[in-house]
């Protein structure tokens, strides 16, 4: 009931702050009570007239200002609101009265009902604080669930640029400046305005009215059992069912609870795709229009029955509230932080303060030391006087040494060019040595390179030889193999020559055989058609009497005219003798 009335406070705000000052600066006296009067009208609340008056008698200045309304729409009308009106009519009175004054006078892409329900959205998604405004992050999820409805790509980089731009200037947008970038089409480039419209009542349908999917489908009736085609709207604990979309026919609804259960049904009456919903009282069976929508209407309503056993909210209100949770955690993130910043700074703070107290010290000590510095300078000056004397003596001893000293040098110098030249010298010789031993060596080197040069050609020169005569062998014999491949061309062209003659003559005698074997095709059928002459006048003349003479100890073949001239013994004598002589004559 807390969330109903915070939701309620909202739209009240918006039509309380548009009602309009008298010259003291407060709200007059009737207006507010029109106000009152209409919300109790369309929140279905008892309207107390006296209450009313006791609560704006003129006594005092509290009660007709913008504090003191508050205590009298808390008791008399929100603590009385039970949740049995129409959360669109009271909206749509709360905007009749704010929407003139403070929408837009340019021209949107969007018209004053899109800019009703964006009204309506925003009241839903702003922040519980006042004046309402809606934060960069809630404006980015209204804006992803637009574009997605409208079937566009999300345009992640252009709102980043927006935010930053947003969060430069506040922390977020009032209902009219989010209606205004909304019906500026800043984001819905390329839609067209129907698109647009669509998209925001789909939007309002979810968030706001709680209509977690909505479709036609075929319903079976109880009493008749016929399939009649109806508009199903799914919210968190009813369905309800109409004739049409526009929801002006209501048929029945599908209270649903815990209890309730979906199950898929096999196909059956020629209907397809069908599933049962099971409540306590009645089941329902329905139809869907294809298998992707029978599932998605499955998984639709078991999600509502799960939400309602575990006594969830509907999925977009928890999102609220988790997003809503995300920001107050991140928020007091913040303020712990800024805390702990504060206590860095108040730490630092006290630590400048203690260095500034040693800087003082130091200060002190630093006039101290240069006191005793000026001291024990004074004395250093005598002290250099002192010895000034002693120093000069000093002098003296160290000019004579030196004397002493360069003389020695100039004698050590003069033996060191010595040594410098006899090693000049030495060096000199060892490169002369040095030059002979590689020139020795280069001779030698040069010597064995023309000695093995002088080698390898002789055996070139050989070898050139021997190939030389292996070419001549090689083309000899070559000579020889071709002259053998000629005679034998020549042997097998005449075989082939004999054998092609052979063949001509098999052909000729095949030929032979073929005529002879149709000649005596040609005597067996007049044969044949003599003998079936013959029967048929012997059956005709003597009534097909046969004579029973004693047969042959050889079994006789037996045709289609009765048995064969020929038995198989005969048959086989025959056939070898046409062999012999067709052996013969080849």
């Amino acid at each position: 009931m807390v969330g109903l009335k915070e939701e309620l406070l909202k739209s009240i705000w918006h039509a309380f702050t548009a009602l309009d000052l008298d010259r003291s600066g407060k709200v007059s006296k009737s207006q507010l009570k029109v106000l009152s009067h209409n919300l109790c009208t369309v929140l279905n609340v008892p309207h107390d007239p006296v209450a009313l008056e006791e609560h704006f008698r003129d006594d005092d200045e509290g009660p007709v200002s913008n504090q003191g309304y508050m205590p009298y729409l808390n008791k008399f009308i929100l603590e009385k609101v039970q949740g049995n009106f129409d959360k669109v009519e009271f909206n749509r009175m709360c905007w009749t009265l704010c929407a003139k004054k403070n929408l837009s006078k340019s021209p949107l892409l969007i018209s004053d009902e899109d800019a009703f329900k964006v009204w309506v959205i925003f009241n839903f998604l702003s922040e519980d604080k006042y004046p309402l405004i809606i934060v960069p992050e809630e404006i980015e999820y209204l804006l992803k669930k637009l574009t997605e409805a409208m079937g566009a790509g999300w345009q992640q980089e252009q709102f980043d640029h927006y935010k930053v731009a947003l969060n430069t200037s506040r922390e977020g947008l009032s209902a009219w400046e989010l209606i205004d970038l909304i019906g500026s089409g800043q984001f819905s480039k390329g839609m067209d305005r129907q698109t647009v419209s669509m998209a925001i009542n789909e939007v309002f349908n979810e968030l706001i009215l709680d209509v977690l999917k909505q479709g036609y489908m075929l319903k079976k009736g109880h009493k008749r059992k016929n399939w009649t085609e109806r508009w199903f709207v799914l919210k968190p604990n009813i369905i309800s069912y109409y004739v049409s979309e526009d929801l002006k026919d209501k048929k029945g609804d599908i209270i649903l609870d815990g209890n309730c259960c979906v199950e898929a049904l096999p196909d059956k009456d020629g209907k397809k795709c069908l599933f049962l919903i099971k409540c306590l009282d009645k089941s329902f069976e329905i139809s869907a229009s294809d298998k992707k929508k029978k599932q998605e209407w499955i998984q639709a309503i078991q999600t509502t029955v799960n939400l309602l056993r575990a006594g969830s909210p509907p999925p977009h209100k928890e999102a609220r509230q988790k997003r809503k949770e995300l920001r107050q955690k991140l928020l007091a993130e913040q303020e712990e932080l800024e805390r702990q910043m504060k206590e860095l700074q108040t730490a630092n703070e006290n630590k400048q303060k203690e260095l500034e107290t040693v800087r003082k010290q130091l200060e002190a000590a630093a006039a101290r030391a240069a006191e005793e510095e000026k001291k024990r300078l004074q004395t250093q000056v005598e002290l250099q006087d002192r010895f000034s004397l002693e120093l000069e003596r000093e002098k003296m001893v160290r000019q004579k040494m030196e004397e002493q000293v360069a003389q020695k040098s100039s004698e050590l110098e003069q033996y060191l060019q010595r040594v410098r030249e006899l090693e000049e010298m030495y060096k000199q010789l060892q490169e002369a040595l040095e030059d002979e031993k590689q020139a020795r060596q280069d001779e030698e080197t040069v010597r064995k390179l023309q000695a093995r040069l002088l080698e390898e050609e002789s055996a070139k020169r050989a070898e050139l030889e021997k190939w030389h005569l292996q070419q001549q062998q090689t083309i000899q014999m070559t000579e020889a193999e071709k002259q053998e491949l000629e005679n034998q061309r020549m042997i097998k062209e005449r075989a082939l020559q004999v054998a092609m003659q052979q063949l001509e003559q098999l052909e000729l005698e095949r030929k032979e055989a073929l005529e002879q074997y149709e000649e005596v095709k040609k005597k067996l059928e007049t044969a044949a058609n003599n003998t079936k002459s013959w029967k048929d006048k012997v059956a005709h003349h003597e009534g097909l009497i046969r004579l029973i003479e004693p047969g042959s100890k050889n079994p006789h073949l037996i045709t289609n005219w009765g048995p064969a001239a020929f038995t198989e013994a005969e048959l086989e004598q025959r056939q070898k003798s046409w062999k012999g002589k067709k052996a013969t004559s080849e």
